[in-house]
């Protein structure tokens, strides 16, 4: 296996939720909630978008509309269909869909992780591992997903 840039940054993102877990644990047995699913994390929300890292907000969304462009001009110079109808309409090229999507975003999405957990512990003192998973990923793969399907379809209306 080659160690790339993308490996380590994979790895660091794993072992900082994997550090993150039993302080989790310990507060789920301690106030009896899950953090991800209380009415805690929704009132946390607003001090996520204000607070230290409220710029990868902006950048994190960019970036992967940019990668998304990208990936919609090279869906429709290749003639696959828009990126979440192939998801989900095309079985045939449904891996080729995952593993190019993933292979696209896989560290910006590490980035947003790990970003989050730092935001997080600068905000509120403590990393709730299952939070960094849902709103680092969300910031990245719903932007890229929009662009790369609305890229391919304008793309092949202009032609």
């Amino acid at each position: 296996m080659r160690i790339t840039r993308s490996t380590i940054m994979t790895g660091v993102a794993a072992l900082v939720l994997l550090a993150a877990v039993p302080s989790a644990i310990r507060d789920t047995f301690d106030s009896g909630r899950i953090y991800l699913f209380s009415w805690e994390f929704l009132a946390d929300l607003p001090a996520r978008v204000v607070g230290p890292g409220r710029l990868r907000f902006i950048l994190q969304p960019i970036m992967a509309i940019l990668l998304g462009l990208r990936g919609g001009l090279a869906d429709a110079r290749a003639g696959r269909s828009p990126y979440v109808m192939g998801l989900l309409l095309d079985p045939l090229h449904r891996w080729e869909y995952i593993r190019t999507g993933v292979a696209t975003i896989r560290d910006i999405v590490a980035i947003g992780i790990i970003l989050d957990v730092v935001a997080q512990f600068l905000i509120f003192g403590r990393v709730y591992p299952g939070a960094a998973l849902l709103i680092g990923p969300v910031l990245i793969t719903a932007p890229y997903a929009i662009a790369r399907g609305l890229t391919n379809r304008v793309s092949r209306m202009v032609k």
